[in-house]
């Protein structure tokens, strides 16, 4: 038996050893310019096997197969070559077309299998590899705002906000970012952090980007568009790359500050079934400051009005009316004197933003793939872990300093020619993250609270407004507010100073948010889906049949969530089909898809897409399309689940089983309520905001009438889309229209809780005969909060686009393009509402390069330009000027160090701008870079 056994064995070695090798070796070239093309891939016909070419564009590929067979040499941009192989050793070389333009580039995105981008049924962007080693900006991901139709709001030099066709915000939860079909989002916050935890320029593959709704196929939050980033596999690209990048950052108000960024990515296959990579990038400068000091709610206001609060400065939210006169009668001044003080609203003095936070931009990236080959027929099994940690800034309701923030993905995935499974878990970690108003207000309530502060206010003002009269002068009511002030500020924490730095460092890692400005965070997100086409089983039409599930496990011990008892866990799940068919000699494309989505608290919904394209010319070089489909948008995790303290209202979501988890802190009745037989303080719980609240609107009219506010349902769109998309030798047209409207838009109402009282007045004071809760607003006994739900207002936008490019004077680029976008939005049906369409009417794109304007050498310069717009959000409403950015770089390449050098500018003009009111004004940013066989 161990005879037969070793026989076997020796059998099985003898005939692996005697498996026949073929090697191929040689070099690809741009069949124009007869220049070496890095980075080609290389394909053995039929296999999962292949290599690609290295910075000299040399390759060498061994493969376990006897001649003859055929090797694919391809790269996007260019047109793909077959070679027949017919003998071991066999030297060759490849000359590549360059295509006649990008629409014969394929991508995956629009309908889940491979097409040219000029048959796409939607709209479509994209940046290959030749696209984002050229970009005149400081990255690719800043690049991605050269792109048609898109805008870029940048809230940190590490955190930008991608966004298409309207309603631009930095808590983006309209727009998806998918990397290697990861969903990179914040699972607390359900928006993407921009690149924060994203990709390494030197792994980045391709990138593609839908603008506009695409639910039908990606499930909810493909809302507003969805931007798909994809790296590099280590069975096709191996080796060893690097680069380092250094310059500075200027702005008026920072200086000149330098920034660092270096990476490097290693990649080696060990054989044809096992390879692997790992990659890893830091940068590290100094962000935009941000030192808006306006008073935008009291226009014109200065620093010395005693209700002063200014945009980028915190604490001084904290307000209250003082009567003087009633203070000065309870302390015995004459009436004929007290009744000449009136009464002021007087906020504390705040701290500015540049005090409490050190503007450090960080990011860590690091990136491990494993991939396992096990048979020839291009099935492959992965595992991918992503880490990021990094510092940044993060506007929404409030200024948040986003410190030492961490978080981390976990992929494993089987994948084939025509399927997928795969599963992934995100997880996140807030780090020493804090809300900069909260740290303000604790900050100031550390060294006096605000009880003492606004009495020994009130008191110096009575006392110095005496004395003046009392010596003959006539008071000025602004100079003694600032007499005041001064003596209350007494014993004020410095910036700069030890006291400060240690009290601030005490506030930051302080999670209650009563004496605090830390936020806790440990949100996951599970998640798992899977797709199958049946092209090779079907053969009237290729159809498709996909699913995914996601578990969000909400944990943040109280500090954003009603979570005060452990995680808050709910589930969401969809299931599609897709069926695409080719008519009349394959010129005419008919897609139709459906997909089923359910989550918990909502209603299943349906998100079908139709669309039809059609051919035209002799070789198909031109393509009209038309389309119609639905998005979708779940209410996020804060919509259904938060419960905080935001300190101008409480937030609070409309999941049911929310409504009751939270309380608030104890709130102060006034000296009239209690009086008046009310208690001397009370908690609110989450239901009176939806159940026994005053609608803001009728309140600031003088006729307060009770809210009635619906829980929140997911918001819906329909869009609809026309294109043409045509190739004319090297020049190439892109147009397209579009129509979306919206239902049940999810936003955020304002109610006024009362203390005390019901807010239908169905309860009646027995000595005052007035209603409680009437009494309750005339005593400033109330609580704002705000509430999720949607609104019944008619919304819709449409736009357009339009771009061109080609080459000119031979080898130079150029492209130009147009974007229009406009929100059409009915008031009246919903006077209470604001869209927050935050995007400019207008906006013209321009780029002219070259990658070759001799040997070697190469340049790029962008001009983006967009008109003025209104910006509407809950930190701050105002409108946010035109502006023009000039972007440029010039890369020289010296093949005998394998290494290309850049030199660039981004905003190179130095005139300052904002892409939203409260965030830093963006300045200049110049950069040089080594990279090292790119």
């Amino acid at each position: 038996m161990m005879k037969k056994l070793l026989s076997v064995i020796f059998v099985f070695l003898v005939g692996s050893v005697m498996v026949a090798q073929t090697t191929i070796s040689g070099t690809v070239k741009e069949a124009k310019t007869e220049q070496p093309i890095p980075g080609a891939n290389i394909k053995v016909v039929g296999k999962s096997i292949g290599t690609t070419t290295d910075f000299d564009g040399n390759f060498s590929l061994t493969v376990n197969q006897n001649p003859p067979f055929t090797i694919a040499v391809s790269l996007m941009g260019f047109s793909t070559t077959k070679v027949e192989i017919t003998q071991n050793n066999q030297k060759v070389i490849v000359s590549l077309e360059e295509a006649a333009t990008a629409l014969n580039e394929v991508i995956v995105s629009a309908s889940r299998t491979p097409e040219r981008i000029l048959e796409s049924p939607v709209s479509i962007e994209h940046m290959d590899v030749r696209a984002i080693r050229n970009t005149s900006s400081p990255s690719f991901y800043d690049g991605l705002e050269n792109l048609k139709g898109v805008d870029v709001n940048t809230n940190s030099l590490t955190f930008k906000s991608i966004n298409t066709r309207g309603f631009a915000t930095f808590a983006n939860t309209r727009f998806m970012q998918l990397v290697d079909g990861m969903d990179n989002s914040s699972p607390a916050l359900n928006f993407n952090l921009g690149n924060l935890l994203g990709m390494s320029e030197l792994d980045i593959n391709s990138i593609e980007l839908l603008p506009g709704a695409s639910s039908a196929l990606y499930g909810a939050n493909a809302f507003n568009g969805i931007l798909f980033m994809t790296s590099k596999n280590p069975f096709d690209s191996e080796g060893i790359s690097t680069y380092i990048k250094t310059g500075l950052t200027s702005q008026k108000a920072a200086g000149d500050n330098n920034f660092t960024d270096v990476g490097i990515r290693m990649a080696h296959k060990f054989s044809d079934k096992f390879a692997a990579k790992a990659s890893f990038s830091f940068l590290r400068g100094t962000d935009w400051y941000a030192t808006d000091y306006k008073d935008y709610a009291n226009p014109g206001a200065t620093r010395d009005d005693p209700n002063y609060d200014g945009l980028n400065i915190y604490g001084d939210e904290v307000s209250t009316s003082l009567n003087f006169e009633e203070i000065a009668l309870a302390n015995g001044v004459p009436a004929f004197i007290a009744s000449t003080m009136g009464a002021t609203t007087v906020s504390r003095t705040g701290y500015k933003e540049v005090d409490l936070m050190d503007y450090v931009a960080q990011s860590a990236k690091v990136d491990v793939s494993l991939n396992y080959r096990p048979f020839d027929n291009n099935v492959e099994i992965s595992y991918n872990a992503k880490f990021g940690q990094g510092s940044t800034i993060y506007q929404g309701a409030n200024r948040y300093s986003i410190k030492n923030f961490f978080m981390q993905q976990h992929k494993l995935e089987v994948k084939g020619d025509n399927f997928f499974v795969r599963g992934y878990i995100t997880d996140e970690d807030a780090g020493d993250s804090y809300d900069s108003r909260f740290a303000a207000i604790n900050l100031n309530r550390k060294w006096k609270s605000d009880r003492q502060w606004f009495t020994e206010y009130a008191g110096a003002y009575v006392q110095t407004y005496v004395g003046t009269i009392l010596a003959g002068g006539t008071p000025d009511p602004n100079a003694i507010h600032q007499q005041a002030r001064a003596f209350a500020q007494t014993g004020a924490l410095v910036p700069g100073t030890p006291a400060f730095s240690n009290a601030l460092d005490q506030v930051t890692s302080d999670p209650n948010l009563a004496t605090g400005a830390k936020f806790q965070d440990r949100t996951k997100i599970y998640h798992g889906d899977a797709n199958y086409n049946f092209r090779d089983i079907i053969d009237f039409a290729d159809v498709q049949v996909g699913g995914s599930w996601r578990q969000y496990s909400l944990n943040s011990s109280g500090t954003i969530f009603t979570d005060y008892d452990g995680p808050i866990n709910y589930n969401e799940y969809g299931a599609y089909m897709q069926v695409q068919k080719k008519f009349v000699d394959d010129r005419l494309k008919f897609t139709g898809s459906i997909r089923y989505d359910k989550a918990k608290n909502f209603d299943g919904n349906y998100s079908p897409r139709l669309s039809v394209s059609y051919s035209l010319g002799e070789g198909k070089t031109r393509n009209l399309r038309a389309s119609i489909q639905t998005g979708f948008r779940n209410p996020t995790t804060q919509d259904q689940y938060i419960g905080l303290d935001a300190g101008r209202a409480i937030l609070i979501g409309s999941a049911p089983d929310n409504l009751d988890r939270y309380t608030s802190a104890p709130q102060a009745v006034s000296g009239t309520g209690q009086f008046l037989g009310f208690p001397a303080s009370v908690q609110l719980s989450g239901r009176a905001a939806y159940e026994n609240a005053f609608s803001l609107s009728s309140v600031l009219a003088g006729a307060p009438e009770k809210a009635n506010f619906d829980f929140v349902q997911p918001e819906r769109v329909t869009a609809f889309e026309v294109g043409y998309r045509a190739g004319f030798g090297k020049l190439a047209l892109d147009m397209s229209a579009y129509y979306n409207q919206y239902q049940d838009f999810i936003g955020n109402k304002t109610v006024l809780v009362p203390y005390y009282g019901q807010a239908d007045f169905s309860d009646i004071h027995p000595v005052v005969q007035l209603p409680n809760a009437l009494i309750a607003l005339g005593n400033g006994d109330y609580k704002p909060f705000q509430i999720y739900t949607n609104s019944a207002a008619d919304i819709a936008s449409y736009g357009a686009t339009f771009g061109l490019t080609t080459k000119v004077f031979g080898n130079y680029s150029f492209g130009i393009n147009y974007t229009y976008a406009k929100l059409d939005f009915d008031q009246t049906t919903d006077p209470d509402y604001e869209a927050g369409f935050n995007t400019p009417e207008n906006k013209v794109k321009v780029s002219f390069g070259s990658s070759n304007v001799t040997e070697n050498l190469g340049f790029m310069v962008n001009l983006r330009w967009s008109d003025e717009y209104l910006w509407q959000s809950s930190f701050v409403d105002t409108m946010v000027d035109a502006r023009t950015v000039v972007d440029a770089q010039v890369s020289y390449s010296v093949p005998s160090f394998k290494s290309t050098f850049k030199i660039g500018g981004a905003n190179i003009g130095g005139k300052e701008y904002i892409s939203a009111p409260g965030v830093g004004s963006i300045g200049s940013q110049y950069y040089l870079s080594w990279t090292i066989n790119p």
